[in-house]
């Protein structure tokens, strides 16, 4: 049974999940916007029983996480993530770990294989490499793109965050269905997750997450250094298995088919058919067998 713990770093006190040997090596397992941990609860059960320890936090603005000052900005900032990775694994004396996360946590966990790979025995990021090329982010996409992309520039705007904090459940809901057209999730598994957003800083981390990546809003000057070097858009060296939905319908298939480029430690990509953008809930045998061959 997985057991809730929480631990201080410089800016949060994180809740995590824990399962697993004791002495078994350690995968972090990274959920991303709008979802929590539970999008790992049929993971975590197999990677356990092939001798890993799972360590699930709760990202910033989620669940029982919190900020140590109300003085601290509430950014999304890709930096801020990728940090306060850094410092969770800090806090819990982790040397090096597995790393495996989905949406924004797929993108702590390239920040962090890029920047600190010496924190990384293996990666495993769905939808390729998830390092954002902010200076780039004004050209725009192909319209299918864009139209995907609807819900980011609703939370450009004033009514965006009014939207996002009065009908949160009701919007996140629709997110998991469009991003995920072939996952029938029940009423159950939704309200599971949905309770992680009412976290007092939820809108205010995840508004700001979105109109950073697009320049549309400053950063945390704490994280300017490290913004500065991710601007470069830095290769992960260490070993990478990329995880795709097939049926992932805001960050399709098509998009990460040329993201080899952006590893030079190792690299496989695998497509999992019928899956969208959500492949540890959907597809857990096959996304714990890619962590478990990422990790040799």
């Amino acid at each position: 049974m997985a057991k809730m713990e929480r631990v201080r770093t410089a800016v949060l006190d994180i809740a995590y999940e824990h399962a697993g040997p004791p002495d078994g090596y350690p995968v972090v397992l990274l959920h991303g916007f709008p979802y929590d941990p539970r999008a790992f609860d049929a993971v975590v059960p197999l990677m356990n029983a092939a001798g890993y320890r799972c360590i699930v936090p709760y990202l910033r603005g989620y669940g029982g996480t919190r900020f140590v000052s109300a003085e601290t900005m509430r950014s999304g900032q890709q930096a801020a993530l990728g940090h306060d990775l850094v410092e969770l694994l800090d806090a819990l004396n982790i040397a090096d770990a597995v790393l495996a996360g989905f949406d924004w946590g797929a993108r702590a966990a390239c920040v962090v294989a890029a920047l600190w790979p010496e924190r990384v025995r293996a990666l495993v990021t769905c939808a390729g490499y998830q390092i954002q090329d902010i200076a780039a982010s004004i050209q725009p996409a192909d319209p299918q793109s864009e139209r995907r992309y609807w819900y980011q520039y609703y939370f450009h705007t004033e009514r965006g965050r009014a939207g996002l904090a009065a009908n949160r459940g009701e919007l996140c809901r629709l997110l998991w269905k469009l991003w995920s057209p072939t996952w029938a999730f029940d009423d159950a598994s939704y309200e599971r997750s949905a309770a992680s957003f009412d976290n007092p800083d939820f809108v205010d981390v995840a508004i700001h997450s979105y109109r950073h990546r697009y320049g549309n809003a400053a950063g945390d000057p704490r994280y300017d250094a490290t913004e500065a070097r991710l601007a470069q858009t830095p290769a992960i060296a260490v070993r990478t298995i990329v995880v795709q939905g097939g049926a992932d319908d805001v960050n399709p298939a098509k998009n990460s088919e040329g993201h080899a480029k952006f590893f030079t430690g190792g690299y496989e990509r695998r497509v999992f058919d019928h899956v969208g953008h959500n492949p540890p809930q959907e597809s857990p045998q096959a996304f714990a067998q890619a962590i478990i061959d990422a990790a040799g």
